[in-house]
């Protein structure tokens, strides 16, 4: 028995030195100062941070307000959408119902929806439940968003709309971060086991982590008080905008939480999946999950950013990396006015969620120097250095701003504006009218009315989209008529310069 008592003493005392040298090199109230400071220098209007260390939550924390004209503190219990990191739970669920022997990775979604259908009838009969979670079905990145963003499409009828987005490349052969993909994880969660994907995720995690105040639709925020506004900055200034409902693509995005709710989620992460004595997720499905099953290219860029960084993949529904020989465990969210990021440390027992209300890359760098305050690997001014980034990176106001200088001035259209009106059809999205009233057109996007906007004269037959509706992800926009040779109006052809929601992707022709 000595040889045993004299392991156990060792091993005591390491973890004794283990836990000085963490205490010494990390202080939280240098942490704390710096998440602040960081908060006021990036104009975020409010924030909340926590961080999880060897199971336990070490800091849970509001900063600023809920927004600009809200005088009411952030705290650790203040709701924010989560929007992506909701594609962890999503993947964890569907590693329960792995567990349980009611699916297995490999299965083929059509299986459990037999109208499925994509690009190609090939990949339509072989993509598999492990396909839709990997990014890696031959879509491009973001690409079929525009069917689903504030649209009154239901997530089945979204789903239908897939066949109709082009290949980006060979199935299984590249990364294309899909929202769609994740829309059709839901549904399989829905197929199996009868519930809606949040109500499994509700009744599999959120009940017995007691994250009592996470939701999953905007809707439900009537119910709940303390949560941010969400913010667009306009010019120089963030604004408040309106909440957006996410309920058709919930599965990708849709979960609204906080950091103190998020925590639990992290402690059961870095626990293997273990709450208490109950296992809720399997090492061994936890171990699937944060496999990398489509590694990409790191760039030079991101090498010289991260230097302690070699590889780059995803899991399922995890982004996953090394970093000064440790893995990252990570996923970030980004949601109309409001961006999130979780990282995780493993090896060191070690969980960060951050949740803000702005649009801000403000996350990433906050999420870096708490790692390396610990570490003390990098200690360079992470987010000094990615708000001077920041602010010289203004490609998107530059890309709208080559086309204002492109106008022609004094220029009329080829026939009159009631030429232009009518029903116009895109397979991908349906139809959309141009309607003319009192000498003045405007758009209606099929079952989304929030889209609905006023065209005015820019040049020729291009005409400004002036949108009813002010909109996280693109403001400035055009449409242009194309005419045939006897200049009849046949088909439309949006630019609405963003990252996001591809109107490009849109070719609708006049019925």
């Amino acid at each position: 028995m000595k040889p045993i008592i004299k392991n156990l003493q060792f091993i005591v005392f390491a973890l004794v030195i283990y836990s000085q040298a963490f205490s010494q090199s990390f202080k939280l109230d240098v942490v704390d100062k710096y998440i602040e400071d960081a908060r006021k220098d990036w104009r975020v209007p409010g924030m909340a941070v926590a961080i999880v260390k060897d199971g336990e939550i070490i800091l849970e924390k509001g900063y600023g307000r809920l927004g600009w004209d809200n005088r009411n503190v952030v705290n650790e219990h203040t709701l924010f959408a989560i929007a992506s990191n909701t594609k962890a739970f999503v993947a964890s669920a569907l590693g329960v119902l792995a567990d349980r022997g009611e699916i297995q990775w490999d299965n083929k979604v059509r299986k459990y929806l037999p109208r499925f259908a994509m690009y190609d009838e090939y990949v339509s009969e072989h993509i598999t439940i492990r396909d839709l979670l990997c990014h890696r079905a031959g879509l491009g990145t973001f690409s079929g968003d525009v069917i689903w963003y504030k649209s009154e499409r239901s997530a089945t009828e979204t789903i239908e709309k897939i066949k109709y987005i082009p290949q980006q490349y060979e199935f299984r052969a590249g990364y294309g971060y899909s929202n769609v993909m994740f829309i059709t994880a839901g549904e399989v969660i829905k197929a199996v086991t009868g519930k809606a994907w949040d109500t499994f995720v509700k009744e599999t995690f959120f009940e017995p982590l007691g994250m009592e105040r996470t939701i999953s639709s905007v809707g439900d925020l009537k119910a709940k008080e303390n949560h941010a506004s969400p913010h667009k900055k306009i010019g120089t200034q963030e604004k408040a905008i309106e909440w957006v409902n996410w309920d058709n693509m919930g599965a990708a995005g849709g979960i609204i939480s906080s950091v103190h709710d998020m925590a639990q989620w992290l402690k059961l992460q870095l626990n293997h999946g273990i709450l208490d004595k109950d296992t809720l997720l399997s090492p061994k499905q936890q171990n699937i999950l944060w496999t990398p099953h489509n590694n990409y290219v790191l760039s030079e860029a991101s090498k010289q950013n991260l230097p302690g960084r070699n590889f780059s993949g995803y899991g399922l529904g995890w982004g996953l990396y090394d970093y000064y020989g440790n893995m990252v465990v990570t996923h970030s969210g980004g949601y109309d006015g409001m961006y999130s990021r979780v990282m995780m440390v493993p090896d060191l027992d070690l969980g960060i969620v951050i949740l803000t209300n702005s649009m801000s890359g403000i996350t990433a760098p906050l999420c870096y120097y708490i790692i390396n305050s610990y570490i003390q690997k990098d200690t360079r001014d992470w987010s000094a250095k990615a708000l001077e980034k920041a602010l010289a990176n203004n490609q998107h106001q530059e890309e709208v701003e080559k086309r204002k200088a492109a106008k022609k001035e004094n220029t009329t259209t080829s026939v009159a504006l009631s030429k232009y009106a009518g029903v116009y059809h895109d397979p991908m999205y349906g139809n959309l009218t141009v309607e003319l009233d009192d000498e003045q057109l405007y758009i209606q996007f099929e079952d989304a009315p929030l889209l609905s906007a006023q065209l005015k004269h820019w040049h020729y037959d291009t005409f400004e989209i002036v949108w009813e509706n002010t909109h996280a992800w693109f403001d400035f926009g055009t449409i242009q008529f194309l005419l045939g040779n006897n200049l009849e109006v046949e088909e439309i052809k949006f630019d609405v310069p963003n990252y996001d929601i591809f109107f490009e992707e849109l070719h609708f022709i006049r019925n």
